[in-house]
């Protein structure tokens, strides 16, 4: 999984995405680097995020992590290479991850404690509010909760943190995996960027990835670089499946993900005694209460109801990128308030629903829900322009229809080239095809079930048509270890076991 790891080795400071955020040079550096940062304008938890996260900013990360943190002068004063081995040690008997010194680890924690050591303040005080969302997934997958000191890897604890390959979100989702993982993504939502649903999704994966490598230290490196590089390094290293050992095999950034993940660990573990001090925050997650609407919404109705501080609003529900809130059918749109605001919306729910601000805003964003018929995927070497003038539309009608503000696409992404009537024609012409393809999905032999990719399958809505059959073995049997789009008409084969049922659990709607 691609990351903000770069990022995070060099600065640990949770950087923000957004029109608010300013370029700067960045004076923590070591000398030979002159590459610029994003550095957030507003570090409580109430401004969380900046008050628009609509651009599509990305951070440099071409840095070089070993070499620059091996290079770097590190400060001993009165920390010992002693206490340090036996601050580890105490570490190690409370875990469930193999915690043990070596040189690397003790260079990542001194460069950390000499040079970021302000911007791990911070990070302690984003963590009041977002730890106690990530400890309550994990306990409830049964992981360990040390694996909440990922997402500070991962994003710095930026909820809205997007990388140059397009990964989203405190779990640094890419499209596809995010699709795969059911995360609902489109032109006003984007469930990557939900604190919540983006910790269960990376839950889900955590789980599927231990359940692979049957190790720690394995399972967060394939988090990072995907599944497949894992496997090959340990082919290229003749079968050793311990880490340290095989992270020369690793791509670069990856041979310091496990590292980094054990330095933060240890900071966080060790705060009081090397004096790191949170910063304040202005609000705590349990000060905060959720419930699930039943209309659209917009953020101005929100506020006309309550209050609210708009920032704060935004803050709250990163997950919604155009300030409104749609009602899509088969999904559950949540909305976050403070709980002393919680009282005056539910007294003002109907009302609010009625304001004219939501039929304005809906009216406004003239975006259209992306479908397999209506859409348009992005290839190498695509830009809008080329796009439009293929398809015969503007350039004007692409970026409203798809609810884009800049020209920054991603290969792999989807966009809508159409308007809703072609849309439905182009639905109604092949429903014919459609239904004859529909009664051909399923083939049993020496078995296996052979499914049929239909339009909008995932890996994970396929496993959950079968009874809940693990991802990694659809990916191990059909050989899609770095796969995270499934191209409809393709075949995919499925144990077949007693509790697969199929006719019971495929739609045939």
């Amino acid at each position: 999984m691609k990351n903000l790891l770069i990022l995070y080795l060099l600065t640990l400071s949770p950087q923000i995405i957004g029109q608010n955020s300013v370029n700067i040079q960045d004076n923590y550096f070591v000398s030979n680097f002159n590459d610029e940062i994003v550095e957030p304008p507003l570090l409580t938890i109430k401004n969380l995020i900046p008050v628009s996260i609509q651009t599509n900013k990305t951070y440099n990360n071409n840095w070089l992590i070993d070499k620059d943190i091996v290079n770097e002068k590190t400060d001993s004063k009165d920390f010992s290479s002693l206490i340090l081995i036996d601050h580890l040690s105490q570490l190690n008997n409370v875990t469930p991850f193999s915690v043990s010194h070596n040189a690397t680890l003790e260079r990542f924690i001194r460069v950390y404690l000499k040079d970021r050591r302000e911007n791990l303040d911070r990070l302690l005080g984003k963590s009041i509010y977002y730890f106690p969302i990530f400890e309550q997934y994990l306990d409830k997958y049964e992981l360990p909760l040390e694996l909440k000191y990922l997402a500070v890897v991962e994003s710095a604890l930026n909820p809205v943190a997007v990388s140059p390959s397009g990964a989203k979100g405190m779990w640094q989702f890419m499209y596809g995996t995010g699709l795969e993982y059911d995360l609902y993504i489109d032109s006003y939502v984007d469930e990557r960027l939900d604190p919540i649903k983006s910790t269960e999704a990376a839950c889900i994966y955590l789980k599927h990835l231990h359940k692979t490598f049957g190790d720690w230290d394995l399972a967060l490196a394939a988090y990072n670089s995907g599944p497949g590089n894992v496997k090959k390094a340990i082919k290229r290293a003749g079968g050793n499946k311990n880490y340290w050992e095989i992270r020369k095999y690793l791509p670069r950034e990856t041979s310091s993900y496990v590292p980094a993940f054990y330095a933060t660990m240890y900071l966080f573990t060790y705060a009081d005694y090397h004096s790191l001090k949170p910063e304040k925050s202005d609000v705590s997650y349990f000060n905060t209460d959720t419930l699930h609407l039943k209309g659209n919404l917009s953020f101005e109705a929100i506020k006309n109801h309550t209050g609210i501080d708009n920032e704060l609003l935004k803050a709250l529900n990163t997950q919604y990128k155009k300030d409104f809130i749609p009602l899509v059918p088969n999904r559950v749109m949540s909305l976050t308030l403070p709980v002393n605001m919680m009282p005056v919306f539910l007294e003002n729910e109907s009302e609010a629903y009625h304001n004219k601000s939501n039929a304005n805003m809906s009216k406004s964003n003239k975006v259209i829900r992306v479908t397999a018929t209506n859409s348009y995927l992005v290839r190498k070497g695509d830009n809008l322009n080329s796009i439009a003038k293929i398809h015969g539309i503007s350039l004007e009608q692409l970026k409203i229809w798809n609810g884009l503000d800049t020209n920054f696409l991603i290969e792999g992404q989807r966009l809508v080239i159409t308007s809703k009537k072609t849309a439905l024609l182009k639905t109604t012409s092949n429903s014919g095809l459609n239904q004859t393809r529909k009664t051909t999905l399923l083939k049993k032999t020496n078995g296996f079930i052979h499914y049929t990719v239909e339009h909008g399958d995932t890996l994970f809505k396929i496993s959950r048509k079968f009874d809940n059959i693990p991802i990694s073995e659809l990916r191990m049997t059909n050989n899609l270890y770095d796969v995270n789009y499934l191209k409809p008409g393709m075949e995919l084969k499925i144990r077949n076991e007693k509790n697969n049922n199929p006719s019971q659990t495929i739609s045939k709607s």
